[in-house]
C-alpha cells in the first residue's frame, strides 16, 4: 500500500533498489547528495547532478526536465554514506519560473524497480523558494527509510548547499545551472538525411494494442526517421525520460531544420522541379483522419524543434559575448585605449550576426509552418475543427467514434502568428481540470467572479464537443451544481436535452449522482476483472460517462471528496471521467488531501496560460480556450441535433 507523506513524516523502505519519480509542471533541476553521520556533505564530489549524474549508488538525471527518475542502490552506497538527500530546483537562464509559488507544486514518488509506488509527497506551501530539499534517504537502526522534508530556499542552490556546509556552494551551483544550459543547447537533434518528396519525417507506426476494457482505444505511438527524438502524443502521460539524441561536436552551426525546405513555398506560379505546397493529409495513416491527425503532430513537433534550436543559438551567443567581454577587459591595458572598444563593438558584432541568422532560420521555418497550417486548418474534420470552420455548418451525428478531440490551440511566444490545434486522443486517458481560479499570468482585467464565469463557459463548451463527436448513446454527460451558480452558463446543455438528468443541486443530488457512478465503476470493474462483462446488470449504461462538478470543494463533505478521488482514480479505466471547474486555492483547507486529485486530471484554463509543457524539451506552451464565434448558434444547432439523435436511439 502506498503511503501519502506530509511534511516530516517518514517511512520504513522494504527495498534497496529503488527509484524516485519526480512529477512537476515545469522543466526542473533533479540531484542528491550525500552525508555522513553528522550530517555533513564533504564536498563537491558527493554531490549528484547534471554535470555529475552518477555516484556509487546513486544515478540522476543529466538535464532539467519536468519529468525525472532517479535510480538508487543503497546497499551500493559507501559506508560512510548515512543520508541521501534528494533535492529540486528551477534552472536559471533558460526563460522558466524563478520560484516554485509561480508553478505547479512538484511531487515525488519512491517506487520499486517495478513501478510499484511504496511511498509518494506532493511538497506544497512553496512559494519564492526556488531550489528544495524533497526528500530524505536515511539509515536507521540497520535498515533505511524515507522522509518528507519540502524544505525550501529563495537563495537557490548556493543556499541549499551553504545550509549543507559546502564551502564551494556558490561554485557549484553555477556549475550546475552551467551544465544545464549545456544540457538544453545539446537537446535538439541533428538534421536527418532528406527523404524523397514522397516520403514525410513524420512517421507513424501501427497502434498498440488496447490496455484498458473492452472498447477503449490506447493513444497512437509515432516513430520518426532515424536521429530524431521519439514519443507519444505531447499531451498523453509518459513516465519514462524521452531519450534524446546528442549531435556531433566540432563543425560550424547548421541551421537547416529538419524536414524542411530551404526556401519558402514558391507561389503558384513556380516553373516545375520546385517546391510543392503544403497539402493536407501529407502524412501517414490508414485514412484522411489519421494522416490529419499525424499532420498535426508533426506540425506541433517541427514548432517544437525550430523554437528549441533558435532559443539554443541565441543562448550559445549571448555566451559567446560575455565570454568575448571578460577577455577583452582581462587585460588592464586594453581598458586605456582603443583595444578594449574595438574588441567590444568585435563581439557584439558576431553576437548580432548569430543573432540574427537564427532568427532568419526560424523565420524561414514559421512561414512554412504558417503556409502548412492555412492549408491544414480547414480540411479538419468536426472534432478536429475550430468552433468558427464552416465544418461545423453542415454536421452530423458521427456512428464512429473519432481518433481524437480538440480542446483548444497552442503556441509559444515566438509564432504569435501560429496556432496548433490541440488534440487529446479519444476515449479520454484522464479527466479534466478547468480551473477558474488565477493562473501563473493571469489577465488583470478579468476578476475573480468573470474567470469563474469563463471557467465554466468552456467547461460547457469542451462537455458539448465531447458530446457531438461521439455516437448516439455512447456518451452520457452528468452535471453537479451545488448551489445553482452555473444555471446560465449550463442552459445550452439543459434546454437541448442532452444532460442524461437535470444538475444534481444540493447535498442529496450530490450524494446520488456520486454514489450512482461509484457504484457503475466498481460493477464493471468487477466484470472485467472476472472477465464476465456479460453479466453486467441489463440497465447499467455502459456508455463512456463524464461527470462536470462545479464550484468544488463547496458543498462537498468529506465522503463526497473521497468519491470524487476514488471516480478520478479509477473512473478512467472503465469508462467514468471527470471535469472539475475549480479554484485549487479554494482546496487549500484540505491539505495534502486533494493534491492527487488534482496531479491526475488534464489543467485547461479560461484564459490563454503558458502552463502546458512537453516532454520533449520542455517548452512552456501558451494554451488558448475554444471561443464560440460572437452572435453563432452553432453549439445550438449541435446540442439539437445531438439531443434528437439521442432519442432516436433511445426508441
Amino acid at each position: 500500500m502506498t503511503a501519502e507523506l506530509v511534511r516530516g513524516q517518514n517511512h520504513p523502505l522494504s527495498q534497496v533498489r529503488l527509484e524516485v519519480r519526480v512529477s512537476a509542471g515545469t522543466p526542473i533541476v533533479a540531484g542528491a547528495t550525500l552525508s555522513d553521520e553528522q550530517g555533513r556533505v564533504p564536498g563537491t564530489e558527493w554531490v549528484a547532478h547534471p554535470g555529475k549524474p552518477v555516484l556509487p549508488g546513486l544515478e540522476v538525471s543529466r538535464q532539467a526536465a519536468a519529468d525525472h527518475r532517479l535510480a538508487f542502490d543503497l546497499d551500493a552506497l559507501p559506508e560512510r554514506v548515512h543520508r541521501v538527500t534528494v533535492l529540486l530546483a528551477l534552472p536559471t537562464g533558460i526563460g522558466g519560473p524563478v520560484r516554485f509559488g509561480a508553478a505547479a507544486a512538484p511531487s515525488v514518488a519512491v517506487t520499486g524497480l517495478d513501478g510499484s509506488q511504496v511511498a509518494t509527497y506532493c511538497i506544497t506551501g512553496l512559494d519564492s523558494e526556488s531550489a528544495v530539499i524533497a526528500l530524505e534517504i536515511y539509515r536507521r537502526q540497520g535498515g533505511w527509510k524515507v522522509r518528507a522534508v519540502g524544505q525550501g530556499y529563495a537563495g537557490g542552490l548556493a543556499a541549499l548547499f551553504t545550509d549543507q556546509g559546502l564551502p564551494e556552494a556558490r561554485q557549484l551551483a553555477d556549475g550546475i545551472n552551467e551544465a544545464v544550459v549545456q544540457g538544453l543547447a545539446r537537446s535538439v537533434a541533428q538534421p536527418p538525411p532528406r527523404l524523397p518528396k514522397g516520403d514525410r519525417t513524420r512517421q507513424a507506426t501501427a497502434p498498440t494494442p488496447p490496455q484498458g476494457p473492452p472498447g477503449t482505444v490506447a493513444p497512437a505511438q509515432h516513430q520518426g526517421p532515424p536521429g530524431v527524438p521519439q514519443q507519444g502524443s505531447p499531451y498523453d502521460v509518459t513516465d519514462a525520460p524521452i531519450p534524446v539524441a546528442q549531435p556531433a561536436l566540432g563543425g560550424p552551426v547548421d541551421y537547416q531544420h529538419p524536414g524542411r525546405q530551404a526556401t519558402p513555398p514558391p507561389p503558384p506560379s513556380a516553373s516545375a522541379g520546385q517546391a510543392a505546397q503544403p497539402v493536407a493529409g501529407d502524412a501517414t495513416g490508414w485514412s484522411m483522419e489519421e494522416r490529419l491527425y499525424n499532420q498535426v503532430w508533426g506540425m506541433f513537433e517541427d514548432l517544437a524543434r525550430t523554437v528549441a534550436a533558435y532559443r539554443s543559438a541565441v543562448d550559445f551567443a549571448d555566451s559567446r559575448l560575455e565570454q568575448e567581454l571578460d577577455k577583452a577587459l582581462a587585460d588592464p591595458r586594453a581598458r586605456l585605449g582603443g583595444q578594449g572598444d574595438a574588441a567590444r563593438d568585435a563581439a557584439q558584432a558576431k553576437h548580432t550576426h548569430l543573432v540574427n541568422q537564427a532568427r532568419a532560420a526560424l523565420d524561414r521555418d514559421l512561414t512554412q509552418l504558417i503556409a502548412e497550417s492555412d492549408v491544414v486548418e480547414p480540411a479538419l474534420p468536426e472534432a478536429f475543427a475550430r468552433w468558427d470552420s464552416p465544418v461545423w455548418q453542415g454536421y452530423r451525428v458521427p456512428s464512429d467514434l473519432p481518433m481524437a478531440v480538440r480542446l483548444g490551440d497552442l503556441r509559444l511566444p515566438e509564432s504569435e502568428s501560429l496556432r496548433i490545434p490541440m488534440l487529446v486522443r479519444l476515449p479520454l486517458q484522464r479527466g479534466l481540470w478547468i480551473d477558474s481560479g488565477r493562473s501563473g499570468s493571469p489577465d488583470p482585467l478579468v476578476d475573480p467572479d468573470e474567470l469563474r464565469r469563463l471557467a465554466m463557459d468552456v467547461a460547457v463548451t469542451q462537455a458539448s464537443r465531447l458530446l457531438a463527436v461521439h455516437p448516439p448513446g455512447a456518451f452520457a454527460l452528468h452535471v453537479i451544481d451545488p448551489a445553482g451558480s452555473g444555471a446560465s452558463a449550463l442552459a445550452p446543455l439543459v434546454h437541448s436535452g442532452v444532460l442524461a438528468a437535470a444538475p444534481a443541486v444540493g447535498a442529496s443530488g450530490v450524494a446520488d449522482v456520486l454514489t450512482g457512478l461509484t457504484q457503475r465503476v466498481d460493477l464493471v470493474q468487477m466484470a472485467v476483472r472476472g472477465g464476465a462483462s456479460d453479466s453486467l446488470p441489463p440497465g447499467l449504461d455502459t456508455a463512456q460517462q463524464l461527470l462536470i462538478v462545479n464550484d468544488f470543494p463547496h458543498g462537498f463533505d468529506d465522503r463526497a471528496v473521497n468519491q470524487l478521488r476514488y471516480l478520478a482514480d479509477e473512473g478512467p479505466d472503465v469508462g467514468v471521467h471527470l471535469m472539475m471547474v475549480a479554484d485549487r486555492e479554494d482546496a487549500a483547507a484540505y491539505g495534502p488531501l486533494l493534491d492527487p486529485l488534482w496531479r491526475s486530471l488534464l489543467r485547461l484554463t479560461p484564459v490563454p496560460d503558458d502552463h502546458l509543457a512537453d516532454p520533449w524539451v520542455g517548452h512552456a506552451w501558451t494554451y488558448e480556450p475554444p471561443r464560440l464565434p460572437t452572435g453563432s448558434q452553432v453549439l445550438d444547432r449541435v446540442l439539437t441535433q445531438v439531443a434528437e439523435a439521442r432519442r432516436s436511439w433511445n426508441r
